[in-house]
């Protein structure tokens, strides 16, 4: 070990492609395999017996690390103590300095969700890594692969093609996170990254699944409206004022009682909550607000969620299980608001414009942008009590609705 030390560069060792192993001096060597596997290893021992000991590969340690290991494990020797204490110390150090990927997840979540537009939205992301990525919560953001990635999606990602799809993009993005805290090499590939990587390893999901959410046609939605009110659930009153607002799934889950005005029948959803990132009034039919009634505790913070678990937001999950257990599940919660569009479509009179506001579209026309000011509420009144008494009764006459 007397021969000089540092003979390597960092560029050099970037270039070799030489089978062997390469000396740096003072023990350590760049070994370079027959099938182009490169490393670092530190060689000790007496000439009657030597040792080879792993330090890493060129991804993860770079050559100012494998010499500081080095120098601590002659260091070692020349206290007569085992080199390999080094290895077994400094990987103590990491697992104590590395977090564990569901410890880490949270901790990014919570740091990143008061940027997020609804307390759903933070609850999805939960809820997906807690039901879906159980097994990579123990393991250390560094140790997670591509396997391990696999292992996560493939049971899902037919079956449930958005939920795999959302969930890749949220580990990607948690080990993104991992690699920017200096908890991942920045040199090494992301396991969850799509293009060039996991487009490669996993099928084709079916483009029927990228299309428009399965809805229940209109002239069923009594029948099924009848049997939804015959469930006592908080899930089931949750999809039956999805229903009867027309509205999506996540406005109606993050809903608070303070966005409800129960006097003047309307509910304000907020521009943070909105796809489109608008304010929007909603006016409540009668049976609506009979449900926030029957709902409302006796003291509301304004605040407080209209529906939840024990104080936090349910998931849209529940009225998804809800539609299988009732035997809809081919159907889809978001799919009522075009059961809403085809009825008010090809039952009724309403113009255009105003079954578009009711579904909260974007109008960029104008003249259908004016249906917003003055009596464009009380006309959606109309249409919304208009669809509560058809899910009531199953009657299908034509109400006239002229445009002004």
């Amino acid at each position: 070990m007397s021969r000089g030390l540092n003979r390597l560069t960092a560029r050099g060792v970037a270039a070799l492609k030489m089978p062997g192993r390469h000396a740096d001096g003072g023990g350590l060597y760049f070994r370079v395999t027959a099938k182009g596997a490169r490393s670092w290893v530190f060689m000790t021992g007496t000439a009657q017996k030597r040792v080879e000991i792993g330090l890493g590969g060129l991804a993860s340690v770079s050559l100012a690390a494998a010499r500081q290991i080095a120098s601590d494990m002659r260091e070692a020797a020349a206290l007569g103590k085992d080199p390999r204490v080094v290895i077994t110390s400094m990987k103590a150090k990491t697992e104590c300095a590395t977090p564990k990927f569901g410890k880490f997840a949270e901790d990014y979540i919570s740091s990143v969700e008061a940027g997020w537009k609804s307390a759903v939205h933070r609850q999805q992301w939960r809820s997906t890594l807690r039901d879906h990525a159980g097994i990579l919560h123990d393991r250390l953001v560094n140790e997670i692969s591509t396997d391990n990635v696999l292992a996560v999606l493939k049971p899902i990602w037919l079956s449930k093609a958005e939920t795999a799809r959302r969930l890749r993009a949220r580990i990607e993005k948690i080990l993104d996170a991992a690699k920017a805290r200096g908890f991942r090499s920045r040199d090494e590939l992301n396991p969850a990254a799509w293009r060039g990587h996991l487009e490669l390893l996993l099928p084709s999901q079916s483009k029927l699944q990228r299309g428009h959410h399965a809805a229940l046609p209109w002239r069923e939605a009594p029948a099924f409206m009848r049997e939804l009110r015959a469930r006592p659930a908080q899930a089931a009153r949750c999809l039956e004022f999805v229903i009867l607002t027309a509205a999506r799934s996540g406005e109606a889950l993050g809903a608070t009682w303070g966005e409800v005005d129960l006097d003047a029948r309307l509910w304000l959803v907020p521009a943070t909550r909105m796809k489109a990132g608008a304010e929007h009034v909603v006016p409540l039919s009668e049976r609506a607000c009979k449900i926030l009634l029957d709902l409302r505790p006796a003291k509301p913070a304004m605040g407080d969620l209209i529906f939840h678990v024990a104080g936090a937001a349910r998931s849209n999950m529940a009225m998804a299980m809800l539609l299988r257990r009732m035997g809809h599940g081919g159907i889809t919660t978001h799919g009522f608001r075009s059961t809403f569009r085809d009825w008010a479509g090809d039952a009724t009179n309403y113009p255009r414009e105003i079954v578009e506001q009711a579904l909260a579209h974007t109008i960029s026309n104008k003249a259908e942008r004016a249906y917003r000011r003055g009596t464009a509420i009380e006309r959606r009144r109309e249409i919304m009590n208009s669809w509560s008494a058809y899910l009531e009764s199953g009657a299908s006459a034509l109400p006239l609705a002229e445009v002004d």
